[in-house]
């Protein structure tokens, strides 16, 4: 008995002293597998950066990397001679959709004017270059007729009233009362196959276009357009949206460049006009830069940085005669507006809001804006929405709004805003007209350095003092 006891307990000393070398190695393991892991994230130098690429080669799969190649392939377009002879929106199309399949390149718009019955929808890595004034791109008059079917969500085709006005290839967009919910339905398609007044459609509907919500179908389309794409010029051409025979399109569907969910785009000597909607509308779309481009004489807004955009620069543009010069939407941050003339636009010359922050608007020219030269929106849709850490500085804001006008309106809870060494005049009378007025429930602003002339009250600040 006592042997049996001893080896008892030396098994269970040996069962202790292995747990006690499991938990050992165990922890020696996690400690190992965590300094695999610091070192697999940690830099490649403790003391700085990865080394720089200074010599690159063009290798396959890397898109951050290229050399900076002397020539590049470009097809000419034109009506009546280039590589690609037309002058409708399925030439520039064409020409397009052939330098994307080679990896990008440049299409050169020759003088002319392309009419478009379609939008154009620009791939990556493509670069769109006309011929400044000479290079017209418009479209035909838009028409409208209602659907006679119902068409459910799955469908892929429509039946229209009225089908005289619309040919296979159209861009269109079908719009109704949503059944389920009384809101907007609106479905942006392509006719790509006819019956007579029935068409299919170039994807299906995915929406529920029910005759109760009294469905209608119009040739309404952005005349450039692209989604889920990257790095894109398009440079030195004129859009004309032709205005005086075409229905309006909301801006967060159309415009003479409507782009949704994009990075990098570049518009350079572009000018929009003449559009019953928007100039230049984006949305969701990165580092886009907007420069020495003429945004003029369109129903609605001539640069609207759309919702959720980072990092807009618009830069020495001319922006006039449109119902707004500047949109800052919704969610749109570390933006850039400098050296623009923001000159007779019916409501604001510029427009910010709805959780847009940390903006900077400098050394613009905001004149003869309908109702106020700057608006900082009251946005009260939740906790803090409203247009914080934004930065006006030294801008010339002139002749600004009515008898009841100001050149600067800052409006609802915007906080911490800095309006720092703007000039702010008035020529026509100081009527009641304030050079910068604050709302009652407005935070932190700082005033420094603005010269305030010719209105009636230079600061008309109705927070009160605690």
């Amino acid at each position: 008995m006592k042997k049996h006891t001893n080896t008892n307990a030396a098994r269970s000393e040996m069962a202790a002293t292995g747990t006690v070398v499991r938990r050992r190695f165990l922890s020696r393991m996690a400690g190992s597998a965590a300094a695999i892991l610091a070192a697999a994230v940690a830099p490649v130098s403790r003391g700085g950066d990865p080394p720089q690429v200074t010599n690159p080669r063009a290798t396959d799969g890397d898109e951050r990397f290229e050399p900076n190649w002397d020539e590049r392939l470009t097809i000419t377009v034109g009506e009546k001679s280039g590589d690609l002879v037309g002058k409708s929106d399925k030439i520039i199309q064409a020409a397009l959709d052939y330098i994307a399949r080679l990896g990008g390149g440049t299409v050169k718009v020759l003088p002319g004017t392309y009419t478009f019955r379609n939008a154009v929808v620009l791939p990556s890595r493509t670069r769109l270059l006309g011929s400044g004034a000479d290079s017209v791109i418009t479209r035909l008059p838009s028409v409208r007729t209602s659907l006679t079917l119902d068409a459910d969500w799955y469908d892929q085709e429509v039946t229209l009233q009225d089908g005289g006005g619309f040919q296979i290839g159209d861009g269109i967009v079908l719009q109704a009362t949503n059944p389920h919910n009384g809101g907007a339905t609106v479905i942006k398609r392509t006719l790509v196959a006819r019956n007579g007044n029935r068409f299919k459609l170039n994807d299906g509907l995915r929406e529920n276009l029910w005759i109760s919500g009294k469905p209608t179908c119009a040739s309404l389309f952005p005349l450039l357009t692209s989604e889920h794409t990257a790095d894109v010029i398009i440079e030195n051409i004129t859009l004309d949206g032709n205005r005086e025979n075409c229905e309006n399109f909301n801006g967060n569907y159309g415009g003479c460049v409507f782009l949704q969910d994009c990075n990098r785009y570049t518009f350079r000597g572009v000018t929009a006009r003449n559009y019953n909607g928007d100039g230049i509308s984006f949305q969701i779309c990165h580092d886009v830069v907007v420069e020495n481009c003429h945004s003029h004489d369109n129903t609605d807004l001539g640069v609207h940085p759309g919702s959720g955009s980072q990092r807009p620069i618009i830069r020495g543009n001319t922006l006039e005669r449109n119902s707004q010069g500047i949109f800052w939407c919704w969610g749109v941050k570390y933006g850039l507006a400098e050296n623009n003339i923001i000159d007779g636009n019916r409501l604001y010359g510029v427009s910010i809001g709805h959780n847009d922050t940390d903006n900077v608007m400098r050394n613009n020219q905001v004149r003869n804006s309908g109702k106020f030269g700057i608006l900082f929106r009251d946005e009260n849709r939740g906790l803090d929405f409203w247009a914080n850490r934004n930065v006006i500085e030294n801008n010339v804001i002139e002749n600004n709004g009515d008898d009841d006008g100001a050149g600067i309106e800052v409006t609802g809870q915007t906080k911490d805003i800095r309006l720092i060494g703007n000039t702010i005049t008035e020529t026509r009378g100081p009527a009641r007209r304030a050079g910068i007025r604050i709302g009652e429930k407005v935070g932190k602003v700082e005033l420094t350095d603005n010269k305030i002339t010719g209105m009636a009250t230079e600061v008309d600040d109705r927070r009160g003092s605690d």
